[in-house]
């Protein structure tokens, strides 16, 4: 489908409205990293306590999401992202409001945070699985590559908001305005008109489990997908660590720093529209191919290029991440059954969380330890390495576009 002919899934209202909620809540969830931790500093100017409120508000997030995973598999997945909307806008309504009154503490923050955080765990299951029932399954590549550009426009205008906010009203004012972006998404949501949901309520919560895990070990493809998803994680921890003190000592400091980050938000952008019109037989062969590019920022980060030349290969990096997790994401919804989507989905988020926060507490150590550069160069090898250990399976190199029969 060319790019054009895929803008017209724009005119089709469910999926309108669907890409309308989830743009709009993924601005707010993006807009909560700058305005909570704001927030907290206008309390106090404790690192200490500003962790205890970032930590509180993701570590539910990892900690409940194969519960989110089974109960969207159990229920209307609409009416549970709903609820979950609804509760992020209380929860950060009510942060909101302790600010604005000047009546906040660290522990009441720290609090909402989780309570939101639980919301986002049962929300993000649910938006995988809802798409398949919104859109017919030749299209959900181009669908889910125009939901994907709208989260890239979110990952840069959200913080940009916050920060505008926060140096204007203040840090209670952004929260207020985050909270009526999950509000509108609750709005559009409801507007859906799905068909029913098939419902497995009658299986004990923990076999329900057991079968989701036992859906990731029966493909192959799937659960290489997702060790390695969670490697590349490990490893880009030593760009979001080391690169800002390379950026410091050799490209020119925070302002060439900010070129690089806003070159990977570009690249996703430019990513959507190759991917609109890429015709993939063999989507995971073409994921994993192009993964490699993503390895190029690392390498030019090791290697001490100009600003320039990181920039532009961090561009590129984008466009692979953008490519890869729309292709990731199709695969997942054509061929994995919708009884056990959301399920899933669920493993292979913690997977993929579960390893960010450790990339970012070893790499600072490991460039202590051996240098910088020796640093940025092994985790540029170790994500060849993951990414050519997944073009060594067979399952992923052949597994086509569409199943062979219907779910």
């Amino acid at each position: 489908m060319r790019a054009p002919a895929a803008l017209a899934l724009l005119r089709e209202p469910n999926y309108r409205r669907l890409w309308a909620a989830s743009a709009v809540s993924w601005l707010g969830d993006r807009m909560v990293g700058v305005a909570l931790a704001f927030a907290v500093l206008s309390i106090t100017k404790s690192p200490s306590a500003l962790g205890l409120v970032l930590t509180a508000r993701m570590a539910p997030v990892v900690a409940f999401l194969l519960v989110g995973g089974v109960i969207a598999d159990r229920l209307p997945r609409r009416a549970l992202m709903v609820t979950a909307d609804l509760a992020r806008l209380a929860t950060q309504g009510a942060m909101a409001a302790l600010l604005i009154a000047g009546v906040a503490e660290v522990w009441m923050l720290a609090a909402l945070a989780a309570a939101g955080g639980v919301a986002t765990a049962f929300f993000t299951p649910a938006a995988m699985g809802l798409m398949p029932a919104v859109v017919d399954p030749e299209r959900l590549k181009d669908a889910n590559a125009l939901r994907g550009m709208a989260l890239s426009a979110g990952e840069v205008s959200g913080p940009l908001l916050a920060g505008v906010l926060v140096a204007g009203p203040g840090p209670g004012w952004a929260l207020a305005v985050d909270a009526g972006t999950f509000g509108v998404s609750a709005l559009f949501l409801v507007r859906l008109r799905l068909p029913a949901h098939a419902s497995s309520a009658a299986e004990p919560f923990l076999a329900q489990l057991r079968e989701g895990w036992a859906e990731v070990r029966s493909r192959r493809w799937l659960s290489a997908l997702i060790v390695n998803v969670s490697l590349i994680n490990l490893t880009w921890g030593a760009f979001g660590v080391l690169g800002p003190l390379v950026a410091d000592r050799e490209l020119g400091g925070a302002a060439a720093w900010s070129y690089v980050v806003g070159a990977l938000g570009a690249g996703t952008v430019a990513g959507g529209l190759v991917v609109l019109r890429l015709r993939a037989e063999r989507p995971l062969l073409v994921s994993a191919t192009v993964a490699l590019l993503f390895t190029l920022p690392l390498a030019g980060l090791a290697a001490g290029a100009s600003t320039a030349l990181v920039v532009g290969l961090t561009f590129l990096g984008g466009v692979a991440l953008m490519i890869g997790n729309t292709l990731w994401d199709t695969t997942l919804q054509r061929h994995v059954p919708d009884a056990m989507l959301s399920r899933v989905t669920s493993y292979a988020e913690v997977g993929a969380l579960a390893a960010a926060p450790v990339g970012y507490a070893i790499w600072g150590p490991v460039g202590g330890a051996v240098g910088i550069a020796p640093a940025l160069w092994l985790a540029f090898g170790a994500q060849v390495a993951a990414t050519l250990g997944m073009l060594a399976i067979r399952d992923v190199r052949e597994l086509r576009a569409s199943p062979r029969a219907p779910a």
